[in-house]
């Protein structure tokens, strides 16, 4: 235990000390971000968090090969991914040449390290789902669609670390449940080297040293994310993590991935047009300040995986974990579709209530 966090502490203080000297480099090559419409922030940024992160997690792997299956496939996977999103993130790459990287790398984890969704499990109720050739697909999907569900709630101010540090502790309690130390342990490595990002992120050192996860960033989260799942959760006859789990641990990214997308297509629009309507967007118009919404939606993110930790562990059926998480999919969707009249309602009776305050006479 005592040598697991002075390893913990190092990582951080790795990790805290490639940032600022990736600050440097970002500066210098001019890999940064700037403000624009839809990026309100001061001066120019360095988009260097998922780099310092790619190093730091590569250093711990390279020094423990064996803490999973596969990890030096894994090592140059998430690499490559950096690699692109760092050109990403200075040349502003198709998104098209984005997915066929991400593709590529998910069928790459299925050929070379075995890591594929086979089964969903009893997720509708009828007994389980094995989904043999079918498999393939459906991964490839996962994969996509975890590593820009990421992506997209990238929009505040440690919102991105916030909600990788509920998914990744979630999924190491339950791992630390089933006995799997070994992959727990990795999902707090993580932890321990986002740590940095996040105060850094924040200002915590100063406006002056803060820096942007960037696409790099998300997609390597995103990615590790859905290998990680894949891993726990399909890995023998009687896996520790039932896949509808899974879906709980990722739920406010995942929603709000899905829902946005559903609405630009009914508007006409690309499904992956930037814009302003995202959860953490809808927040801020209501009111609330960066700090406020960063709080409430990793709260709710964290009650969603708390509900699928009790789940797994309670035993209750996968069905009903399913179909749950279906309707509070609806929900969102629905309350998203009337935003602008449900936060225009808001808006008028918080004022309103001011008003009435303030009319109020004092003792």
């Amino acid at each position: 235990m005592l040598f697991q966090f002075i390893d913990l502490a190092f990582l951080f203080f790795f990790s805290l000390a490639t940032l600022f000297l990736m600050r440097k480099v970002a500066q210098a090559i001019g890999l940064v971000d700037k403000p624009n419409a839809r990026k309100c922030h001061n001066g120019a940024v360095p988009l260097v968090g998922g780099i310092s992160i790619c190093i730091s997690l590569l250093y711990f792997l390279f020094n423990n090969r064996d803490i999973i299956p596969h990890s030096e496939l894994y090592g140059v996977c998430v690499a490559l991914l950096v690699i692109v999103g760092t050109l990403d993130d200075k040349f502003d790459l198709s998104f098209k040449l984005r997915f066929v990287v991400q593709a590529a790398l998910s069928v790459a984890m299925m050929l070379l390290g075995g890591i594929e969704l086979n089964t969903l499990g009893n997720m509708f109720g009828f007994g389980d789902v094995v989904l043999g050739w079918f498999g393939y697909v459906v991964t490839i999907l996962a994969v996509v669609g975890a590593i820009n569900a990421f992506n997209m709630v990238d929009g505040i101010d440690g919102l991105l670390g916030g909600l990788s540090i509920v998914t990744f502790g979630g999924l190491a309690l339950l791992l630390l449940h089933d006995g799997q130390d070994s992959l727990a342990y990795l999902c707090v490595v993580l932890i321990a080297v986002l740590l940095p990002y996040i105060l850094l992120n924040l200002g915590a050192f100063g406006r002056k040293y803060k820096v942007f996860m960037g696409d790099a960033g998300s997609m390597l989260i995103g990615f590790t994310v859905i290998w990680f799942l894949l891993l726990s959760s399909q890995n023998g006859t009687n896996p520790p993590l039932r896949p509808v789990t899974a879906l709980w641990l990722i739920a406010l990214p995942l929603m709000d991935m899905a829902a946005i997308m559903i609405r630009r297509i009914r508007r006409g629009d690309s499904p992956f047009k930037p814009d302003r309507e995202h959860l953490h967007h809808i927040f801020q118009r209501l009111g609330l300040t960066s700090q406020q919404t960063l709080i409430v939606i990793c709260l709710v993110a964290t009650g969603l995986a708390s509900f699928g930790i009790y789940g797994e562990v309670s035993g209750i059926p996968e069905a009903t974990m399913f179909f749950g998480f279906i309707a509070m999919f609806f929900v969102y969707a629905l309350l998203l579709a009337y935003v602008w009249r449900i936060t225009s309602f808001v808006r008028a009776k918080l004022s309103q209530h001011r008003k009435i305050a303030s009319k109020q006479p004092e003792g």
